[in-house]
């Protein structure tokens, strides 16, 4: 297939880069230079233009924000080719993903949302969920192209239903780094060593796949990010605007977002969202310098 592909950030260039390895001809645009390049250097087709939404079988993207979302929907519902489907992998709000509907609709293209769930090490080893919902056919059609970003895929309805899936997913791992900054920073004040938490606790019941894929960095104290205080920030703001419009009650999530803010206020904002582990050791009178 002929994938043009708007993004090569930490999550879509190594997506770009799996699906030229597979075969496919992939072209790509960004707005930063630097991007670019690694893109090129990777083997991949730099494309930016109308033209090239037009020649391509599938429009893909992997977008910040909402405000970017709207503006590349405008671009591909005015400019993709017939019979081109357009597939969005960004973590977006349900009602920017629901204009960009009635966009491509309107113009005739078939639109997935196609959210991913993992960060930038698993996108790099091909490890990443697909979460799609939208047209069926169109999902069955670019199937074979979700397979090769990862070993797991969902199709969950007709509309915005992969993107509230994307936040309920999200809750989870906001919440698990919550409960886990509780839970060390009682450990530590209490006397225990923080790399036997580390090894207990992956070895526990409780030892999630989260918290394993974490351990081995944060055993080191190594808060270099797989995804950011500030990105989580955006998150979890997104889940909490989700559920104020269902009328969920979501306390819990509430307080986390203050614990990330405070982590931002403090310096963290750069680093891995585990960072609010720091903030809540702050609180309680300890040293993140180990």
């Amino acid at each position: 297939m002929k994938i043009h592909l708007i993004g090569a950030g930490k999550m879509g260039l190594p997506m770009g880069v799996h699906l030229h390895h597979a075969g496919h001809d992939v072209s790509i645009a960004d707005s930063s230079h630097a991007r670019l390049e690694l893109a090129r250097e990777a083997g991949l087709a730099v494309a930016p233009g109308a033209d090239a939404l037009a020649m391509a079988d599938v429009i893909m993207s992997s977008l910040p924000d909402d405000n970017a979302l709207l503006l590349v929907g405008r671009e591909v519902a005015q400019h993709a080719g017939q019979g081109t489907v357009y597939v969005d992998t960004s973590t977006v709000s349900q009602q920017a993903s629901a204009r960009v509907a009635r966009a491509c609709e309107e113009s005739g293209v078939p639109y997935l949302r196609a959210t991913v769930s993992g960060n930038n090490r698993m996108a790099e080893a091909a490890q990443l969920t697909v979460m799609a919902s939208g047209p069926r056919a169109a999902y069955d059609a670019v199937l074979p192209l979700f397979k090769v970003l990862g070993p797991s895929q969902f199709w969950l309805g007709e509309g915005e239903q992969a993107r509230l899936m994307k936040l309920v997913v999200n809750l989870m791992i906001a919440q698990t780094s919550a409960m886990l900054a509780e839970a060390l920073a009682l450990g530590r004040k209490g006397g225990l060593d923080w790399q036997d938490m580390w090894t207990v606790l992956s070895a526990s019941a409780v030892g999630s796949p989260i918290l394993k894929a974490k351990s081995a960095q944060l055993a080191r104290r190594d808060f270099a990010p797989t995804f950011t205080v500030e990105q989580m920030i955006k998150d979890v703001t997104l889940i909490l605007e989700a559920a104020a419009t269902s009328h969920v009650p979501l306390p819990q999530t509430g307080l986390t977002l203050q614990l990330l803010h405070a982590a931002q206020a403090q310096g963290d904002g750069n680093q891995d969202y585990a960072a609010i582990i720091k903030t809540v050791e702050r609180s309680a009178g300890l040293e993140t310098d180990l």
